[in-house]
């Protein structure tokens, strides 16, 4: 009964201080934000920034196969971000661009890859947009399993905890580059099984701020 207790006590601590991390989010807006959406008639959803780094280096470490992760990963937020926008599509002020479009057009100006060397007006010049939306996830492991963090992201899979990270969503002006809006949200790696559902939870959060929202 008394080991019952305990880790029943233990559970709920353990509950509530997830919630806590969870709920830490931040929102800025622009003074300029309300008067520059209405112009606004297509945004594109560019390859989130992504970071995985490690509490402790795992052994047998390989820093080209954690940058092909990165990669994936990011491209992974960028399609699930869109297929949620595009699921609500009537609920927006605006149209998104077809991400593989988006893509493309990237590739052929060779910015694919190095997307933070341009502004993001530049950007928005080579997708024909009004807006850009973009991001950073950042996520540090704390078992030592190397990509485990990942292969819950991106093919899903429930376990105990196995780091922490941190989820921006940016919509920048795509006449100026101007930071419109940006929503930061703390989270918990084992909160969710795949991008769809990381994506899902945040826009959640944001419905109510979301600048495109009706």
């Amino acid at each position: 009964m008394k080991k019952t207790l305990i880790l029943l006590t233990l559970l709920s601590c353990s509950l509530v201080t997830m919630a806590q991390y969870e709920n830490a989010k931040q929102v800025f807006e622009s003074p300029t934000l309300k008067e520059s959406v209405k112009t606004h008639k297509l945004v594109a959803i560019i390859p989130f920034e992504t970071t995985i780094s490690f509490k402790k280096t795992p052994k047998n470490y390989d820093a080209e196969a954690n940058r092909e992760k990165e990669r994936k990963m990011a491209s992974s937020i960028q399609s699930s971000m869109y297929t949620f926008l595009l699921r609500k599509a009537d609920n927006y002020s605006v149209v998104f661009q077809d991400v593989d479009k988006t893509n493309t057009l990237l590739k052929r100006a060779g910015m694919i890859d190095k997307l933070g060397d341009y502004t993001k007006d530049e950007i928005a010049k080579i997708l024909g947009v009004d807006a850009v939306i973009g991001g950073k996830f950042e996520t540090e492991q704390t078992k030592s399993e190397a990509g485990a963090i990942v292969t819950t992201v991106l093919f899903g899979g429930l376990g105990s905890k196995t780091g922490s990270g941190a989820l921006t969503m940016l919509v920048n002006n795509g006449s100026n580059g101007e930071l419109l809006w940006r929503f930061f949200k703390s989270m918990n790696d084992n909160v969710f099984t795949s991008t769809d559902e990381l994506v899902d939870r945040m826009m959640r959060k944001v419905s109510r701020n979301f600048p495109y929202s009706k």
